[in-house]
C-alpha cells in the first residue's frame, strides 16, 4: 500500500481549526487582559478569518462607560487593541501555519461585542478544504 505523506489526512479539520482557536483566543484575552470573554466564534472562508467575540468589553471599560466615560473607554480599548495586536497575529499565525496580512476590529461598547477579522496570505490546509467557503463569481 502507498501512503502519501503529503497527504490531507495530517491536518485538522476546518471545525477543528476554528474550535481551536476560539479556545486560545479566550485563553488569551483571560491570561493577557485578566477576563474571560464570551462565546468567540471563528470562522475560515477563503483566505480571511472572522472572529466574534461576545461580552468582549473588559470590566475596566464597563466600568468607564457606565461612568458616562465613554470616550475614556474607547481610548482604553483602542490602546489595548494596539497592544495585543501583534501577540494576536502570532497566535493566530502559530495555529493556522500561515502569515497574516492585516487584522482589522472594532467593538460596540453598548452591546459588548468585538468583531476581528483577519487577512491570511493564504488558506490553511485543512483535511477539508471544501469546506472552507470560495467566493462565486
Amino acid at each position: 500500500m502507498n501512503i502519501d505523506s503529503s497527504s490531507s489526512e495530517q491536518y485538522p479539520t476546518r471545525g477543528q481549526l476554528e474550535r481551536h482557536l476560539s479556545q486560545s483566543i479566550q485563553a488569551f484575552y483571560r491570561t493577557n487582559l485578566g477576563y474571560q470573554p464570551g462565546k468567540t466564534i471563528c470562522h475560515l472562508f477563503e483566505q480571511k478569518l472572522a472572529v466574534i467575540i461576545e461580552n468582549s468589553v473588559s470590566p475596566t471599560e464597563q466600568f468607564l462607560s457606565d461612568e458616562g466615560e465613554s470616550s475614556l473607554a474607547k481610548k482604553v480599548r483602542e490602546s489595548l487593541d494596539n497592544l495585543t495586536r501583534s501577540r494576536l497575529q502570532d497566535l493566530i499565525e502559530e495555529i493556522l501555519k500561515v502569515s497574516v496580512r492585516d487584522i482589522l476590529s472594532d467593538v460596540t461598547l453598548e452591546t459588548g461585542r468585538m468583531g476581528i477579522i483577519v487577512v491570511l496570505e493564504e488558506t490553511p490546509k485543512v483535511r477539508n478544504p471544501e469546506s472552507i467557503q470560495k467566493k462565486t463569481n
